[in-house]
């Protein structure tokens, strides 16, 4: 949530602010009305409390004029209860602010490209490519079931569309990358040379490894401001619990109701778990063999840090995120979302998309999500600083690998034959340079 002060002194501002967000300013007037009712009622009970802080000191106590203010102050008390139910709601309603290099626009037209790296693989409708000579690039899927090693057909049987079987060597591969992320991201060396890329001396400290809990309760979830859109989630009612759709869901409350240290920040985690997503609104190729799913399994960056080196971390994850793409050589580019284009609880988005040529387009592999305060207040994360003070922490997550970098692999490194290469920094993990 944002902070009132700012809500109530510079309501202009977020209301326009919000507006750019595609959210409608109407929830700050709605938030003020419920607020200015919530302080008058304070205003009225801590008068009635002095009135009656004043009649209990006095040597002769008016009794009927106690019992009339107590009964009074159960009044006001009740109806504080229900207003502070809706003043919480309407303010949990109000989305995060967008950054000052945020690109304004509606929806991901509107996203502004950085920098990108790499050459796509030339294939026979570019004039040849870089193995097996000219041939016409096979999707995914193609290739998959060609090799056995991706089954739709029979993950629709059993558990309905959008679903699939990653088998055999492409099982491999996927914990191949699951285990080179964790051992990027847990070697000091190799971060220290990303962190000073961005900065000099700045903190590299390595992520501590999580397999975190995939169900969450719905008030939790509602403070890590990820529970909408509830039509994309699954949920247990016998329960009442939600299965996550990243682990950052459930790696973001580790520290709720908690202050932190100073000297212990930044706290670093990286969570593997599957994750579970509806994909209501897929269509067209996307649905297409394992793009997009409603299960698939993911490893997940979440941050914690002091207020001021929150972009810094941000910018550090992506650079983690830019080193694991150059060590496969897969090509991509770095874009920065635009306001209409990020989550509610976003201050800046940036994504990586990776080249896939069946598609012959740059697709998102990776995001990297920076939520300034905005989590950890809902979920009253703070860090006691050096001085004293206490700030509520700023919080980071972001992608290391899902199942799309696997779809990256198999179509910019297939064969003439319809095998394919095994990146040279998964080779020892997988066993194999080749699968097929």
């Amino acid at each position: 949530m944002l902070d009132i002060k700012l809500i109530r002194e510079n309501s202009d501002v977020v209301r326009k602010a919000i507006a750019l967000k595609g959210a409608d300013p109407k929830l700050v007037d709605n938030f003020l009305e419920l607020d200015g009712g919530w302080k008058r009622i304070t205003g009225e009970l801590d008068d009635l409390r002095h009135e009656q802080k004043e009649l209990s000191g006095k040597e002769e106590r008016d009794i009927d004029a106690a019992k009339g203010i107590k009964e009074k102050i159960k009044i006001k008390e009740t109806e504080l209860t229900g207003l502070e139910g809706e003043r919480l709601s309407a303010w949990l309603k109000i989305p995060n602010l967008s950054s000052d290099d945020t690109p304004v626009g509606k929806d991901e037209e509107s996203n502004k490209f950085l920098r990108s790296w790499g050459e796509p693989r030339k294939f026979s409708a570019q004039g040849g490519s870089a193995s097996g000579g000219d041939f016409e690039p096979k999707d995914h899927l193609e290739l998959g079931e060609s090799l056995g090693i991706i089954d739709v057909k029979k993950a629709a049987e059993v558990s309905g569309s959008r679903f699939g079987y990653i088998k055999g060597d492409l099982a491999l591969l996927e914990f191949a990358l699951i285990h080179y992320g964790f051992k990027v991201l847990g070697d000091e060396k190799i971060l220290k040379k990303i962190a000073n890329k961005i900065k000099s001396g700045y903190n590299s400290k390595p992520f501590i490894p999580v397999i975190p809990p995939v169900l969450i309760k719905p008030r939790i979830f509602e403070r890590m401001a990820r529970l909408e859109p509830t039509e994309e989630r699954y949920y247990i009612p016998s329960d009442d619990l939600y299965l996550i759709g990243s682990a950052e869901h459930t790696l973001g409350p580790l520290h709720m109701d908690e202050t932190l240290k100073e000297k212990d920040l930044p706290i670093r985690y990286v969570g593997f778990s599957t994750a579970f997503r509806r994909e209501s609104g897929s269509y067209g190729k996307d649905v297409r063999g394992i793009l997009r799913v409603h299960q698939f399994d993911k490893l997940e960056i979440e941050s914690f840090t002091i207020p001021e080196d929150s972009i810094l971390e941000q910018d550090f994850i992506v650079g983690i995120q830019e080193y694991l793409m150059q060590s496969l050589e897969l090509p991509y580019q770095v874009i920065i979302c635009s306001t209409g284009d990020q989550g509610g609880p976003d201050f800046r988005h940036l994504d990586i998309e990776t080249w896939m040529p069946a598609q012959n387009k740059y697709r998102e592999t990776h995001s990297a999500d920076m939520m300034t305060d905005y989590q950890s207040r809902r979920l009253n994360t703070k860090v006691k600083r050096e001085s004293g003070e206490s700030q509520f922490v700023h919080m980071n997550d972001a992608t290391v690998f899902s199942g799309r970098p696997l779809i990256a692999i198999l179509e910019n490194y297939q064969t003439k034959d319809g095998k394919i290469e095994v990146p040279k920094v998964l080779q020892e993990y997988v066993g194999k340079k080749i699968i097929g």
